[in-house]
């Protein structure tokens, strides 16, 4: 064995981790193991206490300590307004802008019939709980601008479309600040198609 059994063990769960392969996980062990005591404690904790305080808000379906979380409780945000998300941490990046007043609804995934992610393991029936008891007018699908994010988007459309319910797409295409020759073809392409008078 390269490793003690207990290393090994660190470095393997470590390996789970999205976004981290075995160098990571190896340097992530090491970094562990060279911490103090009190340190390695407050991360277990802070595991420990995460995995048993928090729950997903039985409207929204983003990460809360409570039953809703502040956005569903917030009499200031527009209740006729779904944003759409793959993931919690999509929520972080909309409320960084400040523009956006409405409520969210997490997927917790996108489509991908390759890993055998079909509509039933995403939170697609609790959306659509959500719009037999609330009063919708538009839908907005903000999912990323990738195959399985564009046929989520599709999907969902053609879903919510019979419904009666305004439903619409984050624009997508040059980035703020980008310059032509650096843009690809398809980012090029959104750009043209999603373009908007002036």
């Amino acid at each position: 064995m390269l490793f003690a059994r207990p290393l090994a063990e660190l470095i393997a769960e470590l390996e789970k981790l999205p976004g981290v392969g075995p160098k990571s996980a190896q340097r992530l062990a090491y970094h562990l193991l060279r911490v103090t005591d009190h340190e390695a404690n407050r991360l277990a904790d802070a595991i420990r206490n995460a995995k048993v305080k928090l729950r997903f808000c039985e409207e929204c379906q983003n990460i809360s300590e409570n039953e809703r979380c502040e956005i569903c409780q917030s009499p200031r945000r527009d209740p006729s307004m779904i944003c759409v998300v793959a993931e919690p941490r999509d929520i972080a990046a909309l409320e960084r802008i400040q523009e956006y007043k409405g409520r969210y609804h997490v997927l917790h995934g996108l489509l991908n019939p390759m890993d055998g992610v079909g509509p039933d393991q995403l939170r697609v029936k609790e959306l659509l709980h959500r719009l037999s008891n609330e009063e919708i007018t538009e839908i907005i699908l903000a999912t990323n601008p990738t195959i399985e994010g564009d046929a989520t988007a599709l999907y969902l459309a053609r879903l919510l479309r019979p419904i009666g319910i305004k439903v619409t797409r984050l624009a997508h295409g040059m980035p703020v600040g980008g310059e032509l020759d650096y843009a690809d073809s398809a980012t090029l392409l959104s750009a043209l198609e999603f373009r908007r008078e002036v």
